[in-house]
C-alpha cells in the first residue's frame, strides 16, 4: 500500500482507513513514530515491551556465543 498524506497547517496527518486497518488501530491508541536520518516509521505502540522484543534477537549470535563469553569471565 501507497498513499499520499498531507500536512495540515496544524502540523497533523490523517491515516489512511487502509493502514489503520492493517495496523488494527481505533481511536486513542497510541503510535510510535520513528526518525532514522530520511526515513519515518509510525507504528502501533506495544502494550508490552518485553512481549514486543521478545525473539527478535534469536539468530543473531551463533549457538557458541553465550558459552564462550561466560568462559571469558
Amino acid at each position: 500500500m501507497q498513499t499520499t498524506v498531507r500536512l495540515s497547517s496544524k502540523n497533523q496527518i490523517v491515516l489512511p482507513r487502509e493502514a489503520r486497518e492493517a495496523m488494527h488501530l481505533k481511536g486513542r491508541d497510541e503510535l510510535l513514530v520513528v526518525v532514522k536520518d530520511d526515513v519515518t516509521v509510525i507504528m502501533p505502540k506495544p502494550k508490552n515491551y518485553r512481549e514486543a522484543l521478545s525473539g527478535s534477537g534469536k539468530g543473531v549470535y551463533p549457538k557458541t556465543y553465550l558459552k564462550k563469553e561466560r568462559g571469558a569471565w
